[in-house]
């Protein structure tokens, strides 16, 4: 039996994966084709935080300064928001199999990106919005798709989602022929995941994602409850319906968010929660948090074995994303069947 959640034993959680994220996130800046040492890294960041010249080489200054920290803030922020997202799904939903990814809320935050890429390129917010936008759209139509005459079944919804991803990876395809020059290479790029392109919008995107998992955070002990079921939690005072829109929407702030700057990366929010909950028990006031660290660690993990596994070229991170992802869903597949 697992201990029972208290303050100290969520602030010792949180205080050691913070230790674990930024010890991986030293490690991720360090890594690369040019080497970089661990007082040089120091010296850069410290002066990005003062705002003085660090004394280091121009080159170790681009390197650290506008390539590798903007990627790893980007892995990070992804790898909070998806696994968050992940966990709300699961929880609302009551299946470990629910994620972005399966229920094709990303394939939807993907389409409205893209969309906005193609036909309103010069819209600097045009991208997140209609991502967001995409995302929310998108879980509307699975939950419309899973319903029964007693409501919402566990089963239809995930079926719901495989089926209207598929038809959104068709509007992929369709504005893949549209689309030329720069443009194309964006829209592949969306497809399977990157953290190499513009993070001009990095700020506004964590904002809103922030936002969001702090929303779903205050939502847990409603969560908690909706897990044992709908008619439990609502003789429990839950007010069911109020709660289910507000999750819903965050989950899909924080899914369309994080598309709009990384792309479609698969299978974090399905691994991530249930390896939490393996270890720390189902309670999601601990399991929320915990998953946007323990999220931000894997995606930072998987994006330094992306870029270096075959430096200098570099795999797209949801290639590796996948491969550790296929495998998890198979066996959670095999547990609930």
């Amino acid at each position: 039996m697992r201990e029972r959640l208290t303050q100290k034993r969520l602030l010792i959680t949180l205080v050691v994966l913070s230790a674990v994220l930024l010890v991986v996130a030293c490690v991720a800046i360090a890594i690369g084709s040019e080497s970089v040492s661990v007082l040089a890294i120091v010296k850069i960041l410290a002066a990005k935080l003062t705002g003085q010249v660090a004394a280091v080489s121009p080159e170790q200054q681009i390197i650290i300064a506008e390539v590798r920290l903007p990627r790893v803030l980007l892995a990070i922020i992804v790898g909070a928001a998806l696994s968050v997202a992940g966990t709300a799904y699961q929880a609302l939903l009551r299946n470990p199999l629910a994620d972005p990814y399966i229920l094709g809320v990303s394939t939807g935050a993907a389409l409205g990106a893209i969309a906005a890429t193609v036909f309103a390129e010069r819209l600097p917010i045009g991208r997140p919005v209609a991502a967001f936008i995409g995302a929310t759209l998108t879980i509307a139509t699975v939950y419309f798709l899973g319903q029964t005459q007693r409501g919402a079944s566990n089963e239809r919804l995930i079926l719901a989602g495989v089926i209207t991803n598929s038809f959104l990876s068709s509007a992929v395809i369709f504005l893949l022929t549209v689309a030329t020059g720069s443009h194309l290479r964006s829209v592949f790029s969306w497809l399977i995941g990157d953290f190499s392109g513009d993070v001009k919008l990095l700020p506004l995107i964590a904002g809103f994602i922030v936002v969001g998992m702090v929303i779903i955070f205050f939502q847990a002990r409603s969560l908690n409850l909706l897990m044992i079921g709908e008619e439990p939690a609502r003789a429990l005072g839950v007010e069911v319906r109020r709660v289910q829109i507000i999750v819903y929407l965050s989950a899909s702030l924080i899914t369309g968010a994080a598309v709009a700057v990384s792309g479609v990366i698969g299978f974090v929010g399905l691994i991530i929660p249930h390896a939490v909950r393996l270890v720390g028990g189902s309670d999601n006031r601990l399991v929320v948090p915990a998953s946007a660290f323990v999220g931000a660690i894997f995606l930072l993990f998987a994006d330094t074995i992306a870029r270096t596994v075959i430096a200098p070229s570099e795999l797209h991170i949801g290639v590796i994303t996948a491969l550790i992802g296929a495998p998890v869903f198979v066996y959670l597949l095999r547990r609930v069947s």
